[in-house]
């Protein structure tokens, strides 16, 4: 169910003086953080590919299902983060074949696969900590792979390194590119 944020934090009924929006507000102003940033990611590629879900599936076994049949895993990394760093962080993404879990079936598959057909690395490439704005597209870039590609080349490998993930010949795109990539990447 899709929420608007007006809804109030109540004791059996009973309206308390703070609502979602308040939580929404505590809970995900910092945009930055690992795992925010992720679902920034994953967001804005539904965007691209023009889905618009009414809520996060959370735990399935592949971020994004298009009614086409199309699965799309997202990762996310950046330079910065949130807490106070001495220098960039490495740039690097979890290409884990894993068991999955369908959140529609409520099964784990039975053998450790990395169940999208193609992946999409999500960089949020800003080089300013002062000026990193993970809401300003312009600031990261796309890279799309077919995941064949990564099982050909990768294995059972957990980790990428953008080193070797270039090397694998992804195609970088920035945000208005993105859902053509992908096409591309799923005709692979």
């Amino acid at each position: 169910m899709r929420r608007t944020g007006d809804e109030p934090f109540h004791a059996d009924g009973s309206a308390l003086p703070f609502d979602l929006l308040s939580f929404w507000q505590w809970y995900a102003s910092d945009l930055a953080g690992n795992a925010l940033r992720g679902c920034i990611a994953e967001y804005l590629v539904l965007q691209a590919l023009g889905v618009n879900p009414a809520v996060r599936q959370e735990w399935d076994a592949v971020d994004i299902k298009l009614t086409s049949g199309l699965t799309v895993e997202v990762k996310s990394s950046a330079y910065h983060q949130s807490w106070a760093q001495k220098m960039e962080s490495p740039i690097g993404f979890s290409i884990a074949p894993a068991l999955g879990w369908d959140a529609t079936t409520g099964e784990n598959a039975l053998k450790s696969i990395r169940p999208a057909k193609v992946y999409v690395f999500c960089l949020l490439g800003h080089h300013e900590r002062e000026t990193l704005d993970p809401l300003n597209v312009s600031q990261w870039t796309f890279y799309v792979l077919a995941t064949r590609i990564l099982d050909d080349k990768a294995g059972s490998q957990k980790k990428i390194n953008l080193a070797s993930l270039l090397r694998l010949n992804p195609e970088a795109v920035d945000y208005t590119g993105l859902k053509a990539a992908v096409a591309r990447a799923a005709a692979l």
